[in-house]
């Protein structure tokens, strides 16, 4: 079915390649943060997002199975018809950016890059810390993101709460503050000036990872820097949208409980959700089974 006649019925028939939409990928509902970064900073570009809430949290999965399932996705968006793929997913990232590159004649972003390069930019005294997935921090992609800036020290810590304290809604309070200073003991004790957020639940947290690093540290947001390389790589090669067009729509999809993503992805990206499809997935569930349920989600939904 193609992605065009369903996000946009007034396209031409011509079928310009601009006016097909952006493809966005997530394990779950953090990518929403850079969807909602993209639907800021390019209003007139429709966007078709799939998260693989099924099988999240990819974090605490092995590199291969992570491998497998984001490119099963991914093909799914490629299948559908898309101008640009985003990754934005710093596991999905780590685990087969190469791959995806190799595999999909579309451009592909992620969420990787984009930070590391800001964070280079950024930091004064060469000390730059990274909060993430384990998936992420034991994949050392930052580390080889950052090795082409030899004179940085890259300080990591995984911080695995944190996914579950957004998607339950909490952005504040006791446990999650004893939580943060034990995730960034080590970034405050390294003395970094910059703080990468890598993954893409962090945004939601700043307040509190501002709190405990203190505010003379640049918080760099993998979101805010995605979106801008998908504006970068649009104008570049030509595909923004025309923006005499109509206004743009947009479709969310989802291999889990579509319900439960509608009412927990409105925390994320707001209003903008207003229906979300059924996307199919051929591997395993997770640990929220076929219905994406798992702890975090059963607990967002009843705080």
């Amino acid at each position: 079915m193609s992605a065009t006649g369903d996000l946009d019925p007034t396209a031409p028939s011509s079928g310009h390649r601009s006016d097909l939409p952006i493809g966005v990928f997530d394990s779950g509902f953090g990518g929403l943060t850079v969807a909602r970064a993209i639907l800021d900073q390019l209003p007139n570009e429709p966007i078709v997002y799939l998260g693989d809430s099924a099988r999240q949290p990819y974090g605490p999965r092995p590199i291969a199975e992570v491998r497998a399932y984001a490119l099963e996705m991914l093909d799914q968006l490629v299948d559908e018809g898309v101008k640009m793929l985003v990754i934005a997913c710093n596991s999905a990232s780590s685990a087969m950016l190469r791959d995806a590159r190799e595999r999909y004649d579309v451009p592909v972003v992620e969420v990787i890059n984009p930070a590391t390069r800001r964070a280079v930019r950024a930091t004064s005294n060469g000390r730059v810390g990274l909060i993430a997935t384990h998936a992420t921090v034991t994949s050392r992609a930052y580390d080889d993101a950052f090795a082409a800036a030899p004179h940085i020290e890259l300080v990591s810590a995984a911080c695995p709460r944190f996914v579950e304290f957004v998607e339950a809604g909490v952005t504040a309070g006791a446990e999650l503050l004893d939580a943060a200073r034990g995730y960034l003991r080590p970034i405050v004790a390294a003395g970094c000036d910059t703080l990468i957020l890598g993954c893409t639940h962090y945004p939601l947290l700043t307040g509190v990872i501002s709190y405990v690093v203190g505010d003379g540290v640049t918080l760099v947001s993998s979101a805010d820097e995605t979106a801008k390389d998908v504006y970068r790589v649009l104008h570049d090669q030509g595909l923004a949208r025309d923006e005499a067009r109509p206004r743009p729509r947009h479709r969310f999809r989802a291999t889990g409980d579509p319900g439960v993503f509608a009412e927990l992805g409105r925390r994320f990206l707001g209003p903008e959700i207003d229906a979300v499809e059924t996307a199919r997935a051929a591997a395993e569930a997770g640990p929220g089974g076929a219905g994406g349920t798992g702890p975090a989600l059963s607990k967002a939904l009843t705080t």
